[in-house]
């Protein structure tokens, strides 16, 4: 039972005859019964945060230096183990632990932003599902001692490489001109330059050099195949030159089984085969040259 305070109350205009009246002043009945259930539930509730609190801790498995896998150390934070970012991550300085690999993972691209004061992108790397974009002024390889292997920007494509490899089944396709100073295949493997639509064009101050060591040399084409030098020769030097196609001057129903034939000239160049004699039968087989 709560303690109970007492007050005497002496009434003036009461007559002298009558005692002192006592006031009971305290809480009882439902109104007791309620004060101790809001007492009761407010010790529960405190329980249970408590219990709560703590279980919290224990899952997110909170300590001094961090919270999970999140350590807090004196050159930043620490993550260890696979790390789910759902926003994106602003930090300075990405690494993993020495001698493990750093990985990037997404189910859709992953893309990495260089940012100026302004907050302007000014190099942007996209890679995605299908491509791997990459947008600047320009774009660089180097090998760990600095030499340049690939540089690229608005004016030019460079290759440091000492050697450029085409693996492709189709070879290279260049819409404009491709300058180098040397041109060559892969050995006991073929070379070919073609021009499919237009044409093929090789120049060279000092001079172009084709050259097969091991092998045959081709050159074909669909109407003409023009060699011309407008200051110098153009020479032969093989121990046999044939001409296969050349056209057939009149001749003789008996020099059909000669294989003995002089090789004419026409004022206009062009080449015919007339039969040979005692003397010089081009003379008489000008028609050709027509």
């Amino acid at each position: 039972m709560m303690p109970q305070e007492q007050y005497t109350h002496h009434r003036s205009t009461m007559p002298g005859s009558e005692g002192p009246q006592v006031y009971k002043v305290g809480i009882y009945g439902w109104r007791k019964r309620c004060l101790y259930f809001f007492v009761l539930l407010l010790m529960i509730l405190i329980l249970v945060n408590l219990a709560m609190t703590i279980w919290i801790l224990k899952v997110m498995n909170f300590t001094i230096d961090g919270m999970g896998n999140l350590r807090i150390t004196e050159k930043g934070l620490k993550l260890e183990g696979d790390s789910e970012f759902l926003q994106p991550l602003y930090a300075k300085e990405i690494q993993s632990r020495p001698g493990n690999a750093l990985y990037f993972k997404s189910a859709r691209n992953v893309t990495v932003n260089i940012l100026n004061d302004q907050t302007k992108v000014l190099t942007q790397l996209i890679t995605g599902p299908k491509a791997v974009e990459a947008y600047g002024k320009k774009f660089e390889v180097k090998t760990v001692s600095g030499k340049l292997l690939f540089s690229a920007d608005d004016n030019e494509v460079v290759v440091g490489a000492e050697r450029l490899r085409v693996l492709g089944a189709e070879g290279t396709v260049f819409p404009k001109s491709i300058e180098t100073p040397n041109v060559r295949a892969e050995p006991f493997k073929e070379l070919r330059l073609e021009s499919p639509t237009r044409s093929l064009v090789m120049e060279a101050p000092k001079g172009v050099e084709i050259n097969a060591e091991a092998g045959n040399m081709e050159a074909t084409c669909r109407t003409e195949l023009r060699l011309e030098s407008k200051d110098g020769e153009i020479k032969l030097d093989a121990a046999k030159i044939r001409l296969p196609r050349l056209p057939h001057g009149s001749y003789t129903p008996t020099a059909m089984r000669q294989k003995v034939f002089e090789i004419c000239v026409c004022a206009n160049g062009r080449l015919f085969l007339s039969q040979a004699g005692a003397g010089s039968t081009c003379q008489i087989n000008t028609s050709v040259c027509l």
